[in-house]
C-alpha cells in the first residue's frame, strides 16, 4: 500500500491549463485533419464519488475538444475509473479492460485507468504487466492529472511505449474551477471531502482515498448554488462519511470550522433545489445537530443511508465500527421520531470472518426492529492490504452463501411491505429519464428516495410545449398514483395537478 498523498509531486493550476492547451492543440489539429473531433469514453466502477470524478474527467476533456463516443469501440481516448471495494468490480474492470485488445489499432484508442486500484501496488504491476497497451494511469480523486497524461501519450507518438504512471503525482484541489460534465443535469454530485480515517478493518478506502480532507465549506456552497442555477434540481453531498465533514479542519486549530449539519442546513435554502441528499452516514458520527436538520429542513430528503453492516456486538468490534446495536438503533429511533415517514436504508455484510450463527441472527433480531425500507447485502469480499483479509476462511462459504440467501429473503419481505404502504398513494417524483429495463416507460425518485417507474412521453428538447400532462421531460417534478409496490421499485402513472 502507499502512503497516500505523502511525497507526491501536486499538479499546479499552472501545469494543468499549460498542459489542456497542448492537448486542445491537437485535438484543433485533429479536427481540420479529419473534419471530425476527437471522441472519448469513460466507464466507471464503484462509488457515486466514483462517478463524480468521471464527470470531472469528461468535463477536461470536453473542454481540450473532445465529445462524448456511443462506446469504446469507436472511441479515441478510453479511460476506466476503477474501484477496489469488492472483488467484483476488479474482475469487471480486468474484463473490460482485456475487451479492448483486439481493436487497438495504431495506437487507438488511447487507455487511460485511473481511480482506486490504482492507489494499490499491486494493481498497478498487474495493468503494466498484463495489458501493456494500457497508455497512462493515475491515481483516485487525481482528475487534474489528465491533461498531463494525454499531453505525454501524445508526444509520444503512435509507435510502441510504455505506460505513463503518474501514480505519484496529485491533481486534488479545493476548488470549483474543474469543467464538469453532468451525466444528469438536474442532479448534481457535490464531494465535500476525501477519504477516511475509520480504518474498518474489512475496507480497502482509507488506503486508496487516504486521510479525511474536508473540502473548503465557501467553495461547496459556491458549487452548489452554481449547479442550481443551472438546472439542477437534486444536490447529492459525497464523502466516504460526510457526518465527520469538519474534523479535519478543527484538528488543525479552526475552532469554528463548519459540522455537516450546518453545511446541509445551508444547502437545503438554496432557492430552486427540491432535494439534497448525502451519503454516506456512519452511525458514530451521526450527531443530535444532524438529527434536528434532518427533522427540520423539508428540502433535506426523507432518507437516510445508514450502514449497519452487522447487528452483532462481537463482529461490530472486529469490524472496528465504534458503535453497539444498541446505539445504532437509539440512532433509528431518533430519526424517526425527528422526521415522520423517513425511509432508512442500510448496507450489510454477511459471513465476516468468525460470523457465527449466534452473530448472524444477532443481525436478524436488529433487522426485525429496524424493518429497513432497502439494503444493500454483500458477502464479505477478503480485500489484500485490510487486517481481515488474514482471518478469512475460505471453508465456511458454504454455510455463508445460505445465511446470505435468508438475509436477502427476510429483506425483501421488508421492501416490500415497505414499498407496499404506498399503494394508492400520489407522490412526488422527479423525472430521471426512461427505464433502463424498459424505454417505453419512464422512472424517477421521491423524495425519500425510491424509484417510480410510470407511463408518460419524455420530451428530450428541455425547452419544448408539452401538448400534454403526460409530456414530461428531465429533472420535472411530477406526481405519480402508485399502483403496484414491487420489492425494489414502484409502478404508477402520471396524474394532474390539483
Amino acid at each position: 500500500m502507499k502512503d497516500h498523498f505523502e511525497n507526491y509531486k501536486t499538479i499546479t493550476e499552472y501545469e494543468f491549463d499549460e498542459q489542456l492547451s497542448i492537448v486542445k492543440e491537437w485535438a484543433i489539429s485533429s479536427l481540420q485533419d479529419t473534419g471530425k473531433p476527437p471522441t472519448y469514453f469513460v466507464r466507471t466502477f464503484g462509488c457515486q464519488q466514483n462517478d463524480h470524478d468521471s464527470e470531472l474527467a469528461a468535463g477536461i476533456l470536453e473542454e481540450m475538444g473532445f465529445r462524448l463516443a456511443a462506446s469504446p469501440e469507436v472511441a479515441d481516448v478510453v479511460l476506466f475509473n476503477t474501484c477496489s471495494v469488492r472483488a467484483n468490480a476488479d474482475n469487471r474492470f480486468y474484463g473490460h479492460l482485456g475487451s479492448l485488445k483486439p481493436i487497438r489499432r495504431g495506437g487507438r484508442p488511447i487507455i487511460g485507468v485511473f481511480g482506486c486500484m490504482m492507489e494499490q501496488e499491486l494493481h498497478v504491476e498487474t495493468v503494466k504487466r498484463t495489458f501493456p497497451y494500457v497508455d497512462f494511469i493515475f491515481g483516485a480523486g487525481d482528475v487534474r492529472v489528465l491533461p498531463h497524461a494525454l499531453s505525454d501519450v501524445l508526444s509520444a507518438g503512435t509507435g510502441k511505449r510504455k505506460t505513463v504512471d503518474l501514480t505519484h503525482c496529485s491533481g486534488l484541489g479545493d476548488d470549483t474551477s474543474l469543467p464538469v460534465r453532468r451525466g444528469d443535469p438536474h442532479r448534481a454530485l457535490v464531494t465535500i471531502m476525501s477519504g477516511c480515517n475509520n480504518f474498518c478493518s474489512y475496507c480497502i478506502v482509507p488506503y486508496t482515498r487516504g486521510r479525511e480532507r474536508s473540502r473548503s465549506y465557501e467553495k461547496i456552497l459556491e458549487e452548489a448554488e452554481r449547479a442550481v442555477k443551472l438546472g439542477a434540481k437534486e444536490i447529492m453531498l459525497l464523502g466516504q462519511n460526510v457526518n465527520s465533514y469538519g474534523n479535519d479542519l478543527r484538528k488543525t486549530g479552526i475552532a469554528d470550522a463548519p459540522t455537516f449539519a450546518k453545511l446541509l442546513q445551508e444547502i437545503a435554502h438554496i432557492d430552486g433545489l427540491w432535494a439534497v441528499r448525502y451519503m454516506t452516514s456512519h452511525p458514530k458520527d451521526l450527531s443530535d445537530e444532524l438529527i434536528e436538520v434532518i427533522g427540520r429542513e423539508p428540502r433535506v430528503e426523507s432518507h437516510i443511508h445508514l450502514p449497519l453492516q452487522s447487528g452483532s456486538d462481537k463482529i461490530l468490534r472486529k469490524m472496528n465500527r465504534r458503535y453497539d446495536s444498541a446505539r445504532y438503533l437509539e440512532l433509528v429511533r431518533k430519526l424517526r421520531s425527528a422526521r415522520e415517514n423517513i425511509s432508512i436504508s442500510t448496507d450489510l455484510i454477511v459471513g465476516f470472518p468468525g460470523e457465527t450463527e449466534e452473530d448472524f441472527e444477532a443481525t436478524l433480531r436488529v433487522m426485525e426492529e429496524v424493518r429497513f425500507d432497502a439494503a444493500f447485502t454483500f458477502l464479505y469480499s477478503p480485500r489484500v492490504g485490510t487486517p481481515a483479509a488474514d482471518w478469512f476462511d475460505e471453508s465456511q462459504q458454504d454455510i455463508v452463501r445460505e445465511r446470505f440467501m435468508r438475509l436477502v429473503e427476510y429483506q425483501n419481505e421488508c421492501s416490500l411491505a415497505s414499498n407496499r404502504a404506498l399503494e394508492d398513494k400520489v407522490l412526488d417524483v422527479l423525472v430521471d429519464g426512461r427505464s433502463r429495463r424498459d424505454d417505453t416507460v419512464l422512472s424517477g425518485r421521491t423524495h425519500d428516495d425510491r424509484l417510480v417507474n410510470f407511463t408518460g412521453v419524455l420530451r428530450e428538447n428541455t425547452s419544448c410545449l408539452c401538448n400534454s400532462f403526460a409530456d414530461v421531460c428531465r429533472g420535472d417534478i411530477v406526481r405519480v398514483a402508485i399502483e403496484r409496490a414491487n420489492v425494489n421499485s414502484l409502478d404508477g402513472r402520471l396524474v394532474k395537478d390539483d
